[in-house]
């Protein structure tokens, strides 16, 4: 054999697993996008079930949920209203809490922390990311909520108070992690000409290279708000089951009572009694339908938002 025709022949092999795996890859993204229209396609058609026998209106006006409990007039009432103000409520205290404790977290890895002080924290950040969820709940049920009623205040033994700290907890790894990685890729020429002006190691850090990540990092922030959205486990375990109105003016008594998310109404109505068929049943569906209107549309605004922020940099 000469060394031409074995070449051609490595060549053929290599020509046949390229087509083999970019096959493989095709495949793979072919069946993410048909889970993702099955998934579709379940919600709408099942939710579509739930509002013949609940008016749209009812239901995304109605200020009282009681899928499985009548009411003193003799109905089961479907508001979302109360599931969504306990979401958004839960939402934003822990964004307020993750935000800029993971942003903290990221400058400071990127930035100041030594290659072996690097080495360590980050997976010891990352580690939290790892930790079950449930567990999350159960530890602000057994410590954060008696640590608040330790320091004064008057917190039930469910609340969105500390339902909101675990989550917020619990979404500083993703935060840091991508923000982390946004600051690292900033170019070293930015850097170098910052100090070059005679700026600080500080304000080289947040004047120059955080703006110049503000793209990933805001990409951070999202994905962190939509695992907060769409948490459950921990805040069916420590902020209860009571679908309750959110109060501007008593925000802080908002947050000191139990409170009910979208997700949680959807597990305590899968483990309610009654089968399929009912009213209640396919109300797990349209909260589902909200809740995944309320994330794309919250990303497709983020992707419209980060393009505009984008830096490119040659």
């Amino acid at each position: 054999m000469t060394a031409s025709t074995a070449i051609g022949d490595r060549s053929d092999r290599e020509r046949r697993v390229g087509r083999i795996v970019k096959g493989v890859f095709l495949a793979c993204a072919v069946l993410t996008v048909l889970i993702t229209v099955g998934i579709i396609f379940t919600l709408l058609r099942d939710a579509t079930t739930f509002f013949t026998q609940v008016p749209v209106v009812d239901f995304l006006t109605g200020t009282e949920w009681k899928p499985t409990q009548l009411t003193g007039d003799g109905e089961y009432k479907f508001g979302v209203l109360p599931l969504l103000s306990g979401t958004i409520l839960i939402t934003v205290v822990s964004a307020v809490i993750a935000l800029p404790t993971g942003l903290a977290a990221a400058l400071y890895l990127s930035e100041f922390a030594s290659e072996t002080t690097r080495s360590v924290l980050k997976p010891a950040l990352e580690i939290l990311a790892g930790v079950p969820t449930i567990v999350y709940g159960y530890f602000a049920l057994v410590y954060i909520t008696p640590f608040l009623a330790w320091v004064g205040l008057p917190v039930d033994t469910f609340n969105a108070l500390s339902a909101s700290i675990v989550v917020g907890v619990m979404i500083i790894p993703m935060v840091s992690s991508i923000s982390e990685d946004a600051l690292s890729a900033v170019p070293d020429d930015l850097r170098q000409a910052a100090y070059g002006l005679g700026s600080t190691k500080f304000d080289t850090s947040v004047r120059v290279v955080v703006p110049a990540a503000i793209s990933g990092i805001f990409s951070s922030f999202v994905l962190a708000l939509s695992r907060a959205i769409g948490e459950t486990m921990a805040v069916t375990v420590a902020a209860g089951q009571t679908p309750r109105m959110l109060s501007i003016l008593n925000i802080d008594q908002n947050l000191l009572q139990s409170s009910e998310t979208i997700t949680a109404a959807m597990v305590n109505v899968a483990h309610a009694e009654g089968g399929g068929g009912t009213p209640a049943y396919y109300s797990m569906f349209a909260l589902g339908l909200v809740l995944f209107v309320f994330t794309f549309s919250l990303n497709i605004g983020a992707e419209v938002i980060r393009d505009r922020l984008r830096e490119e940099y040659r």
